[in-house]
């Protein structure tokens, strides 16, 4: 019996002894096989050094690696359920590093892996986590009098600009995901017309995103006149928030109760659990269905019939899942136009990338 027979590697069509330099010249990103009996994948991830263990950003708790005996590999077989994408990094003490052997990465210390029925990801690039992200060299300068504090709101004109795109969490799509990257291909290849994202960054998610007025205040009578004197053109009468998990909270509660500034929503996995107190509770999803926005429609039955609404979620978020299909059903009763979908992820920004493209085409109509 051949070495590549005897070693688990080899399913995963990596040749030589593990260790060996021709192993290693093999190493490539995660590879998945169909796991025994249908339904689902075990996918092969690689570590060359010391002791490591898998962090993976919602799906799963953290999976220790082995040791293929006195070599410097280490390993783990994950089973992964069909049509997954999920960000992860190796873990040594309480240091994060992403996976050097794949080429995907999501800033510094992230990688991203994905089954191979998981839907492609177009306009996206294939990004290493040492690669330097473009950064938008238009920005303004907000010293928020409601907020407090100052920061920078990076604003970028895709296709040469047009509604306004503001994108929640917006550090997270400057400098782990290059979302202008992303929508200035979208738009070259016409499935969305041109549009200007405003990349605001958050300070303190759980004050700022929860279901309050001041961030909408502060963003209609503080942040949006900036960007009106910004040189950077910026159609404000055809807003489109983009949230994800509080922020998506946020982006809903934004339609409920600011309705002339906010019209068109794109939402990823909104924490429509929310309640108050919930986030800091022992199990904050495990309250009323729907937390505090569905009790709201249910209660004031607002005329939601100016709003075009895209939700979703990752099929594999279980205990979101009635969260978000209650408030939907709820929101389209009470005369909204909605979209709902379901993404091949779990609670996971891997998931939320390319939802933000589709759902923010679709707002704009």
């Amino acid at each position: 019996m051949t070495v590549e027979q005897e070693h688990p590697f080899a399913a995963f069509g990596l040749p030589g002894e593990p260790g060996s330099e021709v192993f290693w010249a093999s190493a490539g990103s995660p590879a998945s096989v169909p796991a025994d009996g249908g339904g689902g994948w075990v996918t092969l991830f690689l570590w060359r050094g010391s002791a490591a263990r898998i962090g993976f950003e919602s799906w799963s708790p953290d999976v220790p690696l082995r040791r293929w005996g006195d070599t410097d590999c280490w390993y783990a077989e994950v089973r992964m359920p069909v049509r997954l994408r999920v960000t992860y990094r190796f873990l040594v003490g309480d240091t994060a590093y992403a996976d050097p052997f794949n080429s995907v990465g999501a800033g510094g210390d992230r990688s991203l892996a994905a089954t191979p029925d998981a839907p492609a990801q177009p306009h996206w690039p294939a990004l290493r986590a040492d690669d330097v992200l473009p950064v938008p060299p238009a920005r303004v300068r907000w010293a928020s009098e409601r907020l407090g504090g100052r920061r920078t709101v990076r604003i970028h004109p895709a296709g040469g600009g047009g509604p306004v795109v503001l994108l929640l969490d917006g550090d997270d799509w400057l400098y782990l995901h290059p979302a202008a990257t992303a929508f200035d291909s979208a738009v070259a290849s016409g499935e969305m017309p041109p549009v200007t994202l405003v990349f605001l960054p958050s300070k303190d998610r759980e004050a700022e995103f929860g279901c309050r007025p001041d961030l909408w205040e502060a963003v209609r009578d503080e942040l949006l006149p900036l960007v009106a004197q910004s040189c950077v053109p910026a159609d404000q009468d055809r807003l489109v928030v983009a949230g994800q998990s509080l922020g998506g909270l946020s982006a809903v509660y934004a339609a409920l109760e600011f309705p002339e500034l906010v019209s068109r929503v794109a939402c990823q996995s909104a924490s429509l659990w929310w309640t108050p107190g919930a986030v800091v509770s022992a199990d904050p999803l495990g309250g009323p269905v729907g937390g505090t926005v569905a009790a709201c429609l249910r209660e004031r039955r607002p005329d939601l019939s100016g709003l075009r609404i895209a939700f979703d979620v990752g099929e594999h978020e279980t205990r979101m899942l009635p969260h978000c299909a209650l408030v939907e059903t709820l929101t389209e009763r009470a005369g909204a136009t909605v979209r709902a979908s379901r993404s091949a992820s779990a609670h996971d920004r891997a998931g939320w990338r390319q939802a933000l493209l589709r759902d923010v085409a679709w707002a704009l109509g």
